[in-house]
């Protein structure tokens, strides 16, 4: 078996208490089959020669670098999270397009196929995720990497006329050409890609997911991740779940735990939830003093102003609720602005009634195959789920909701604090099944299977890469 070298931003801590929805999955994925797993370490040098370190876990070699400040503050910091991550979401608004930061989007790409070809063998199968190093594979056959390489995109592909409004976006999507496979969380980011292949870049879309332009050629077909269900569900059974379940129910005999758990981030929904909350205790009271919602909003890149904004909003939004409806012995929010251990997780998910996954965009979101997983088979909570979630095309028994309709939302949860059992059973039933069958196992064995498949592509030419010759022109505009 050949084996499997992931590349990624971040190397996940196999310490750490609470990873993330991507670092459990590829976690699941390398140790089934060992491997390497390279990427940044998060340490930020000011020497000229970023430092690599090497440490086995297992079946499983960590390899991480450091970044130069320089190219951190222009990648991570500015290319990444200033333009990509909110035009990919589909916030033009909220984009910082700083032409400074993509010479550092590219040194990192550099730097990365640079550190990692040394480290490869000759039958490896390299995976490269997510929006942090759209460029390495260019980079990677411009050093004469021959092996095969895919692409994971965990976040949303967003529509042709939304991509384009940056400035390289012809340059990402020569290079996203460059991978043997590139993979994709849904049917809509699909149709996406081939639009912008089809009607921007004038190329063609083939049966099977083969697509050309830019006179190269790639597969791109959608693999919807999962989890590892039976773990999560698992997770329920432990001290510290069964302590957060046995603490909820104490605290809420009386009452209906509705759950929200998220990264505190523009893109998920925050203030348009809690306003939805709102507009369910004025417009259906007998919610009040019934219903809580308990928020998890987790730190994230709080050094982004839009981040900062995005909290003080929602803590504004809270305190107003419960200044409004409060009561001395009830509080119909309870934010907390923390990070949870997933088990801590596990055992909220498990005592509550409804649980609200409402981003405003997601590529897939976790959160909400979770939370299903943790249910209690026997009395089983309600989903109430984004349509515009990654997950809802899968989670279809799901109660689905669009986000920005306040009013509708806050029927929907009316709905969910008062489906009858036999409903819960039905639905829950259906979505469980789902999750099960196709969870991280099926994910990445898609996915590795679809890469395996042999194809005529051709490699691209060992000289500079069009990544960066056409950055050079699309400089000059």
């Amino acid at each position: 078996m050949s084996r499997l070298v992931i590349v990624s931003n971040r190397v996940a801590d196999p310490h750490d208490t609470a990873p993330g929805g991507l670092a459990v999955a590829l976690e699941e994925a390398l140790q089934r089959q060992g491997g390497l797993w390279f990427g940044w370490s998060g340490a930020v040098t000011d020497s000229d020669t970023p430092q690599m370190h090497c440490e086995q876990w297992h079946d499983v070699t960590r390899v991480t670098t450091e970044l130069r400040r320089q190219d951190h503050d222009s990648h991570y910091a500015g290319y990444c999270n200033n333009m990509l991550w909110p035009v990919f979401h589909n916030r033009l608004d909220l984009a910082a397009f700083d032409a400074g930061y993509w010479d550092g989007y590219r040194r990192v790409n550099q730097q990365f196929a640079r550190q990692l070809l040394p480290l490869l063998q000759e039958d490896d199968v390299v995976w490269v995720h997510d929006y942090h190093l759209i460029g390495l594979a260019a980079e990677l056959r411009a050093l004469g990497c021959r092996q095969r390489i895919g692409f994971f995109l965990h976040i949303p592909f967003p529509p042709p006329v939304i991509f384009m409004a940056l400035p390289q976006h012809e340059a990402l999507m020569q290079s996203l050409m460059t991978y043997d496979l590139v993979g994709l969380q849904s049917k809509q980011d699909l149709r996406h890609f081939s639009s912008y292949v089809v009607d921007q870049a004038r190329g063609q879309a083939r049966p099977g997911g083969h697509f050309q332009a830019f006179g190269k050629r790639t597969r791109c077909e959608s693999f919807p991740i999962g989890i590892d269900a039976q773990a999560f569900a698992s997770l329920t059974t432990t001290s510290e779940a069964l302590q957060v379940h046995a603490t909820m129910q104490r605290e809420y005999s009386q009452r209906r735990l509705v759950l929200g758990i998220d990264r505190l981030d523009y893109s998920k929904g925050l203030p348009e939830r809690i306003c939805a909350f709102r507009d369910l205790l004025a417009r259906h009271p007998q919610h009040r003093r019934s219903a809580t919602l308990v928020q998890i909003g987790s730190p994230t890149r709080e050094s982004v102003q839009a981040y900062a904004e995005i909290r003080a909003r929602l803590e504004t939004l809270c305190g107003a609720i419960n200044g409004d409806f409060g009561e001395l012995d009830w509080m119909p929010v309870r934010y907390i602005h923390q990070v949870l251990t997933r088990a801590h997780l596990a055992g909220l998910c498990r005592a509550a009634a409804v649980g609200l996954v409402t981003p405003l965009r997601d590529g897939m979101n976790l959160v909400a195959k979770e939370f299903v997983a943790a249910q209690d088979p026997d009395d089983p909570g309600v989903l109430v789920l984004s349509r515009f979630a990654g997950a809802a095309e899968q989670l279809h028994e799901a109660l689905l909701v669009n986000p920005y309709d306040i009013h509708t939302t806050a029927n929907t949860i009316d709905q969910a604090l008062q489906m009858p059992l036999d409903e819960r059973l039905d639905r829950h039933r259906r979505l469980l099944a789902r999750i099960q069958a196709q969870d991280v196992h099926w994910w990445c064995k898609r996915f590795l299977a679809a890469l395996a498949r042999p194809t005529t592509f051709g490699m691209p030419p060992p000289a500079r890469y069009a990544f960066e010759r056409h950055s050079t022109a699309v400089s000059r505009h």
